[in-house]
């Protein structure tokens, strides 16, 4: 928390998306983090020490957003969300919880599913 408002952190190499999310989040009370790249979002978590992360599941590589959401959560017990346009196929192949993660969230974010999360998982 910084200034009684709940830090989120967005990691995507999609800049629109992380202005979309920033545009939701800020509108709703929160202060919102990002960067670009894994790299950067490991620079960034350590700089800002969320209390939520949002990750795109493909960046630089198809694995560096489910390497990038395994370190984050190694860091701390913070929830680690992943967005993905194949979030759907993925949580039917796999458990998100055995990748590191929280959830995901499916491309184009649905507002209202994210808050009613953020709500659940930080009050």
């Amino acid at each position: 928390m910084r200034d009684g408002k709940y830090v989120v952190l967005t990691v995507d190499d999609d800049q629109d998306v992380i202005d979309g999310v920033t545009m939701i989040l800020e509108a709703n009370g929160y202060i919102v983090e990002s960067a670009l790249s894994a790299k950067a979002g490991v620079a960034a978590y350590d700089a800002c020490m969320p209390d939520f992360v949002l990750v795109d599941m493909m960046m630089e590589t198809m694995a560096a957003g489910i390497d990038l959401a395994k370190t984050l959560k190694a860091r701390g017990n913070k929830p680690v969300y992943m967005l993905s346009s194949m979030a759907d196929g993925l949580s039917q192949v796999a458990d998100p919880t055995s990748q590191g993660l929280d959830g995901l969230f499916q491309k184009p974010l649905n507002p209202e599913a994210l808050l009613r999360t953020l709500k659940s998982r930080l009050a």
